[in-house]
């Protein structure tokens, strides 16, 4: 397995590459914009996954960096699946100064509980104190 070399920087981003993915191969973002794609960049703490300088893994982390984040669009390009680069990604994520001490760290996932576990997270402790407002489809016209 190669080591990913995993950055904060976003300069490094290869956004038209997420944007395709988000917009066409997610099951969570299908149809969405790319201004909006540029606009949750701009407004997260983003993690890239690069091999040979080349990006094949992004997550987000929505946060105040003081009590909550909320964990968003983890992808590891479909090539490149099976080889821990999710895990490194993870493991990195988990590690980042600017992430630990939070009250609350979130996450939704349809098919990935497994993978998430791992890293302490479970099925909410009070669901009946969350809320939400919901659009799934908001980006499909």
């Amino acid at each position: 397995m190669s080591e990913l070399e995993i950055s904060t920087d976003k300069t490094l981003l290869d956004v038209p590459m997420i944007y395709q993915f988000l917009s066409e191969q997610s099951t969570w973002a299908v149809g969405i914009p790319r201004r909006v794609v540029d606009r949750a960049i701009e407004n997260s703490m983003c993690f890239g996954g690069f091999l040979d300088g080349r990006q094949v893994a992004f997550a987000r982390v929505i946060t105040d960096y003081a009590t909550f984040a909320n964990l968003v669009d983890v992808f590891v390009l479909p090539q490149y699946r099976g080889r821990g680069y999710c895990s490194q990604m993870m493991n990195t994520i988990m590690a980042h100064p600017s992430l630990q001490g939070l009250r609350r760290f979130t996450l939704a996932t349809t098919n990935a509980h497994h993978v998430y576990e791992k890293y302490g997270f479970q099925a909410l402790a009070a669901p009946d104190n969350h809320m939400e407002r919901y659009q799934p489809n908001i980006y499909i016209s």
